[in-house]
């Protein structure tokens, strides 16, 4: 009904119309979307009329933006880094190639966190990125100003990444849907850090977007011969998930009660599911989550099985230039001198007192090994898990400071390996996105996101903000 060339306009002029406001896309490439579009239209005048371009060009025309961590061709690829300002990608990430192989048009690069590693997409490269539905809010991290985007009607399908929440928490904070794979299926490469050590297996590369319907679609092109392994092609019978819910993580000292709104809403998600379709969601208390916290930090900065350390995050910070001494830097920040944020400093001094404890450590590594043995177990290859995305709505600017560690809600997830879809459950009485998080044991993901499309369904979705 349209062409593609309208398409990509209609997306570019929503650009511009609210990007002054959010500041969520940094580096556009609006005149190559066009070319492109044309070279759509021009494939659609003369192509045959039966399906073949369909099953061979999925996503053709279709506007997507992409996390500026992730190299996608002649864009920056930064990571917010202000020493990495000049580096240009020179080719593309795994997952942006096959989505541009699939047909999908990129629009643009969007912000992140300083080296992806906050929940507040704001660095000294580009500046901070606001929330659509309030901007005096954050829109989370690090895949923040993709979440952005998407809820703005910027953008109709992104790509984030994910090692603590960084798809999930930004995408419940803007109302969409986001999904962290299950771990190693969908290419990690061509992101900027690079997980190394431990780390490669709790780093997950995912879809974002405003339908749930477009999750899978997306998921089939990013995760390419892997995708095999998720199930996709299973019929899934909702009366037969067995349902499972856990309203907090059993009260953490390190993290924030769960917000009234937040447990109102999944007190009615429970009600549906009862009332609708005749299963009993059963109320579980799994004790070793309340560490959360403790066992994601430990399993971070663990070696992996051939004994490669971690990564340290201040070798990080240099990029290959001078060290970064976090001390230092505090100094020259409180005086207005450091070209770091705040939370980066900040991580690069925890970091130094993480490996003071190495006993400890090992107890909290070995406690979150049997926490994923008894999730696999509790899950099974049937069940779904409801818990919430974040203890609160989106926090206003700056003040994930005073709770630095409220992400355990969903970076437990990523050292479990299991696959978690957020799936946005309306407005709270401030006008900020409700959600939830459904968890299944690993390779079924195809659970998850049944149960987000039919959550869809019955709670509305994405909501245009400011409506």
């Amino acid at each position: 009904q349209v062409t593609c060339v309208e398409v990509v306009e209609a997306y570019i002029g929503r650009i511009r119309e609210v990007n002054p406001l959010i500041n969520a896309v940094v580096k556009d490439r609006f005149e190559e979307a066009l070319q492109e579009a044309r070279q759509v239209d021009e494939l659609l005048a003369e192509g045959p009329g039966d399906d073949s371009l369909e099953e061979k060009f999925p996503f053709l025309g279709v506007p997507v933006t992409v996390k500026e961590a992730f190299s996608l061709h002649g864009m920056p690829n930064t990571s917010g880094l202000v020493n990495r300002r000049n580096v240009i990608a020179t080719s593309d990430a795994t997952v942006v190639s096959r989505l541009k192989q699939a047909g999908a048009i990129p629009l643009g690069v969007t912000n992140c966190s300083e080296l992806c590693m906050w929940y507040e997409s704001s660095n000294k490269v580009y500046g901070r990125t606001n929330n659509p539905y309030d901007l005096q809010r954050i829109v989370g991290g690090s895949s923040g100003g993709e979440g952005g985007v998407l809820a703005a009607a910027c953008s109709v399908i992104g790509v984030g990444s994910d090692i603590g929440g960084s798809i999930r928490m930004p995408a419940f904070f803007n109302g969409v849907f986001g999904h962290k794979p299950t771990t190693g299926v969908v290419p990690n490469d061509g992101q900027f850090p690079i997980a190394q050590g431990a780390q490669t297996s709790f780093l997950c590369t995912g879809p974002m977007c405003r339908y749930a319907e477009d999750l899978e679609p997306m998921l089939r092109v990013m995760a390419g011969p892997g995708v095999h392994k998720l199930k996709l092609d299973e019929k899934v019978s909702l009366e037969k998930i067995k349902f499972l819910c856990m309203d907090h993580d059993g009260g953490s000292v390190f993290v924030s009660p769960v917000d009234k709104e937040i447990l109102q809403a999944q007190k009615k998600v429970v009600e549906h599911l009862e009332s609708d379709l005749g299963v009993q969601v059963q109320r579980v208390s799994i004790h070793k989550m309340k560490y959360s916290f403790q066992i994601w930090s430990a399993m971070m900065s663990s070696k992996d099985s051939d004994g490669q350390e971690a990564q340290l995050f201040t070798d990080l910070l240099g990029d290959h230039g001078k060290p970064v001494w976090p001390l230092w830097e505090l100094v020259k920040w409180l005086v207005g001198m450091s070209s770091h944020t705040f939370p980066a400093i900040a991580l690069g001094l925890t970091e130094k007192l993480v490996k003071l404890n190495p006993g400890g450590n090992a107890k909290l590594v070995s406690m979150g090994k049997s926490l994923q043995a008894e999730m696999e177990t509790l899950l099974g290859p049937d069940g779904v898990l409801l818990y919430p995305s974040h203890p609160t709505v989106a926090p206003r600017h700056h003040s994930p400071l005073c709770m630095p560690f409220n992400f355990a809600y969903t970076a437990i997830f990523n050292v479990l390996g299991l696959p978690v879809t957020q799936c946005p459950l309306g407005l709270s009485s401030e006008g900020l996105p409700l959600g939830i998080q459904l968890v299944a044991a690993s390779y079924n993901d195809h659970l998850t996101l049944a149960v987000a499309r039919y959550l869809e369904e019955a709670f509305g979705g994405w909501v245009l903000p400011g409506k």
